[in-house]
């Protein structure tokens, strides 16, 4: 949802915060990846052992790299089908990792109904992506949805920053969940349409 209405507009900015940090040394995309996916672990052991805050932070470099890597490797030409697929399975990897991360921290708090909930996000968060690439095998983009990756980073930020998190599972519990309904009944009616437009010629 904020991805589709920002697109790259936030890549000029992005750029400068890298220049600021990096000047003109350009870094490989795949290595930006990469350490957005160990700050995600990072995030992941924090929260699980109560360290919502160094959680928190952790998460939120895990995003900044995220939003870098793209940018970077739009800006140098670097775009590659590798680069696209090693960014979204290791995107897969450090979102479960993060929200095991959120179980395992209800668990030692023996707060099992929350870590239940945590489980039933965390399904939803793993399908949104699968139906979108399932939706693509068969040649339909499908971005529809409520909550989409970056709605999710923002909501956990939230969660660890603000101690709320038996407040965040169960809002993603439920919006994943209904996300997934959303690309579902999108797909439905693409197909739909398609056989529409066939039958008429």
């Amino acid at each position: 949802m904020i991805s589709s209405k920002i697109g790259h507009s936030l890549d000029p900015a992005i750029l400068t915060i890298y220049r600021f940090f990096f000047r003109n040394r350009i870094i490989d995309p795949n290595v930006l990846t990469l350490c957005g996916t160990f700050f995600g672990f990072l995030s992941a052991f924090s929260t699980a052992f109560g360290l919502l805050i160094p959680g928190g932070a952790a998460l939120l470099i895990a995003g900044l790299f995220d939003l870098l890597d793209g940018a970077i490797a739009r800006h140098t030409g670097r775009v590659s089908p590798f680069g696209g697929f090693l960014d979204s399975v290791l995107d897969r990897y450090s979102d479960l990792a993060v929200m095991l991360g959120i179980l395992v921290f209800f668990l030692y708090r023996n707060e099992q109904a929350y870590a239940v909930v945590t489980f039933i996000a965390s399904t939803g968060i793993a399908i949104i992506p699968y139906a979108r690439a399932r939706a693509e095998a068969a040649s339909l983009q499908c971005k529809a949805g409520l909550m989409e990756r970056p709605e999710r980073i923002i909501l956990l930020l939230a969660g660890l920053f603000f101690n709320v998190l038996h407040y965040i599972v169960i809002i993603m519990a439920v919006l994943s969940h209904i996300t997934v309904i959303q690309r579902i009944m999108y797909v439905k009616s693409k197909i739909a349409q398609e056989r529409n437009k066939s039958t008429k010629f």
